[in-house]
């Protein structure tokens, strides 16, 4: 080894390898490992070992198979210890202990029976490289060999695909297939031997635009191709599934494990102005009202809202409408119909809870949880807005009610923390317990799956959330990635209870009105996430924040948001995505401009259970009760 040049390239930790065939991974399943990419001597190696469990934590050994066909050989080598578990939504340290460098040993046994599973290629080996598809799983790489075999897959639990293949993009050029836009073959980063296999990938029919190009981002046009185009381009469009390459031989159970690393090469235009209008007056709501009670230009009343906000005094009639308690086409006399058969159903309800005795109660568990919980929540919900405030508050024993009332209409749901959050402000609009129940009720039916055990609603809207911020700014992406805040967890509460505790108490109410317009999509509170992180991105990027940094600058922007300037960039996004020509149909699908191409099915099993997601918002002090 004497005289022999060696030097790492690249490495990536958090890199998985996945042993077992089942469909959800044990964690013994899971071997945890470091992937390098390492130039010695003429030669430039694709290198991946485990982290070993046993010795000095701050080393990292590793095993690997000598390509001359040796014994695997143990060596230990920088930059940082890396080990590779749950950073996104775990607090770990940054302090990082630096191993010394030493050159790989030959000889020497592996430590543990996973070192067995370690692998050393040279990139001159490898005929093709397979990508997961986009979703909200841990992306994977296979990597087939030109003998026909393939390596194990690369599980990314921590991201990194495309920075590998982009450090791979300055040794080998790789063409995506036409069959399969997930297949990417390899060859040489030479012109003579490129030319040769030209015709595997059938550059010059018809179907040419379908071939494309991964490079470095500072390669120069290659022969006579006017441009290169990033083999990313197309990445957030579905694509029919044909068969795959006969060279990678099928996952276990055929289950594609998607990633969210994507990235759009989608040119958006230049974004508009947006100006918002005054709020929606009492004179100018009654324009709208018929003869009969009946509002006229629903469509209209309904812009202007979303437009300009309601007028605190309008905002007590027009929030039933609104949350769905009273029909925009009924009359007067209809609506007093209603409201007199639902303050009858709402007090059969109330009725329920209130006629248990104590000693029931014991025997109930869930309703003594429940009543537990929310006399807990109730004491601690916008106690320093002067309606609540104060002991012996009337309003608090409202909350109080209300929320025990929901249990019973909604007996599968019940009460989950944070609901009081949602009711409060309608309490303080409405100052009717039945009002405020009714469209209380109508509230929980847009959001009621932010409550939900599964979490499905939750991790649909992060993933949705990511989607949408890829493609409006694909930099920011990369920087939160970098950081390990690229699952942007610390979003969580911002969509769980829509910015309740980020605005001041006005501007929520103001907020959740326009919201509630259903305009310009279904997904505005979407968009709304995108702009405060759009108006936080230079403070974000330029002063140099880890995770926790960003972490904490997020969270310290409570109250100090301004609901106008939010919206009206939230409104200037959607236009500037809406004008987009080549907009990606699953991003249209979000903004309610395309139906979806099929039924909706289940989201991909998510990378962290809902108990780490919780502990994780508790020890940052995002929790609801902070």
């Amino acid at each position: 080894m004497e005289g022999s040049s060696y030097r790492v390239v690249f490495e990536k930790g958090g890199v998985y390898l996945h042993t077992s065939a089942r469909k959800h991974q044990d964690p013994d399943s899971l071997i945890a490992g470091v992937l390098r990419v390492v130039e010695k001597d003429n030669d430039v190696l694709l290198h991946w070992a485990p982290v070993e469990e046993a010795g000095d934590p701050t080393q990292i050994f590793f095993s690997k198979k000598d390509p001359s066909g040796g014994e695997p050989s143990t060596s230990e080598e920088e930059p940082t210890f890396d080990p590779g578990y749950e950073p996104d939504w775990a607090v770990i340290s940054t302090v990082r202990p630096r191993p010394h460098l030493a050159e790989p040993r030959r000889g020497a046994e592996p430590s543990s029976p996973r070192s067995s599973w370690a692998f050393s290629v040279s990139l001159g080996e490898l005929k093709s490289i397979r990508r997961s598809k986009p979703g909200l799983s841990w992306a994977y790489l296979v990597l087939v060999t030109q003998a026909g075999g393939s390596l194990p897959a690369l599980h990314f639990h921590r991201g990194g695909t495309r920075a590998l293949l982009r450090v791979l993009s300055r040794y080998l050029l790789l063409a995506s297939s036409p069959q399969d836009s997930r297949l990417y073959l390899v060859f040489p980063q030479d012109p003579s031997a490129l030319s040769d296999s030209f015709h595997h990938l059938q550059l010059f029919d018809q179907d040419s635009s379908n071939v494309r190009f991964l490079q470095d981002p500072y390669s120069t046009t290659f022969s006579s191709f006017s441009r290169v185009t990033n083999f990313f381009r197309g990445a957030l469009q579905p694509h029919p599934e044909g068969a795959s390459s006969p060279d990678l031989p099928p996952l276990p159970d055929d289950e594609p494990e998607p990633g969210f690393e994507v990235i759009s090469c989608v040119e958006l235009g230049q974004r508009p102005t947006v100006e918002r209008a005054p709020p929606v007056t009492e004179e100018e709501w009654n324009r709208h009202v018929g003869p009969e009670g009946r509002l006229q230009n629903v469509p209209e009343l309904k812009s202007r809202i979303f437009s300009g906000g309601l007028s605190p005094g309008l905002r007590r009639e027009a929030w039933k409408f609104l949350l769905g308690y009273l029909s925009w086409e009924s009359s007067a006399e209809e609506h007093k119909a209603h409201v007199r058969k639902k303050t009858d159903e709402y007090f059969r309800m109330k009725l329920q809870w209130k006629s248990v005795s104590a000693e029931q109660e014991r025997r109930n568990s869930l309703l003594h949880g429940y009543r537990s919980l929310i006399e807990r929540d109730v004491s601690r919900t916008d106690r320093t807005n002067k309606f609540y405030e104060g002991p012996e508050n009337p309003g608090l024993g409202l909350l109080n009610d209300i929320l025990l009332t929901y249990c019973m209409y909604h007996f599968d749901l019940g009460y989950v923390q944070g609901m009081s959050d949602l009711l409060s402000p309608i309490l303080f609009v409405v100052q009717n317990e039945v009002d405020a129940f009714w469209c209380f009720c109508g509230f929980m039916e847009l959001v009621h799956g932010n409550f939900e055990e599964s979490q499905e609603t939750m991790k649909r809207q992060l993933g949705q959330l990511l989607l949408l911020l890829r493609v409006l700014d694909q930099p920011l992406c990369d920087f939160l990635d970098s950081q390990d805040s690229g699952s942007l967890c610390f979003c969580f509460r911002w969509l769980l209870i829509w910015f309740k505790r980020e605005f001041p108490f006005p501007d929520v109410l103001r907020l959740w009105e326009v919201l509630w317009t259903g305009l310009p999509g279904p997904n505005l509170h979407l968009l709304v996430a995108c702009a405060i992180l759009d108006m936080e991105r230079d403070t974000l990027m330029l002063s140099g924040f880890g995770s926790n940094e960003i972490l904490k600058h997020i969270n310290e922007l409570t109250m100090k948001l301004s609901v106008e300037d939010v919206l009206t960039r939230a409104e200037a996004l959607y236009r500037q995505l809406t004008a987009c020509p080549e907009l990606p149909h699953n991003v249209q699908e979000i903004l309610g401009l395309a139906q979806p191409e099929e039924p909706s099915s289940p989201s991909p099993p998510w990378p962290r259970s809902l108990t780490a997601v919780w502990r994780f918002c508790l020890r940052m002090k995002m929790v609801l009760d902070c």
